[in-house]
């Protein structure tokens, strides 16, 4: 499938889902904090694994098509992380004289995000090297 408005589909159609489940993760994090974007933070954290994760299975060769990738990656999660969100939350922790919030939440959500890859990465190829040897 290489017809761009069908790729284009795929990812609007991942795009929406992970909107959605954006959505869905920051109002049950409001549930527990109002002061800090738990959901953002949440959000960009396990996008992070996602992406880890599909870059895992893209370098060990496994099979994900070039449609799936682009519709999880591109799609589901560039709908579900949330840059935009993240500097707009840190912006009005600056504007309300927050700064050490401002500057915790940036560097804690970078921090984690990288993290969340680097996890995402090491299980899928700890899964697949102890799948090998015991499902072979």
């Amino acid at each position: 499938m290489s017809n761009p408005w069908s790729l284009s589909l795929l990812v609007g159609l991942g795009g929406f889902a992970g909107s959605i489940a954006r959505y869905g993760l920051s109002l049950a994090a409001q549930r527990y904090t109002i002061e800090w974007p738990l959901g953002t933070l949440a959000a960009n954290v396990l996008g992070c694994l996602i992406i880890g994760v599909i870059t895992a299975l893209v370098m060990r060769g496994e099979t994900l098509t070039p449609e799936l990738r682009l519709a999880l990656a591109t799609g589901f999660c560039g709908g579900f992380t949330t840059l935009s969100s993240l500097i707009y939350e840190t912006a009005e922790m600056i504007r309300s004289s927050e700064l050490l919030h401002a500057a915790l939440y940036v560097a804690g959500t970078l921090v984690f995000s990288m993290i969340a890859f680097v996890t995402g990465v090491f299980v899928v190829r700890l899964l697949l090297r102890v799948g090998g040897v015991m499902w072979s």
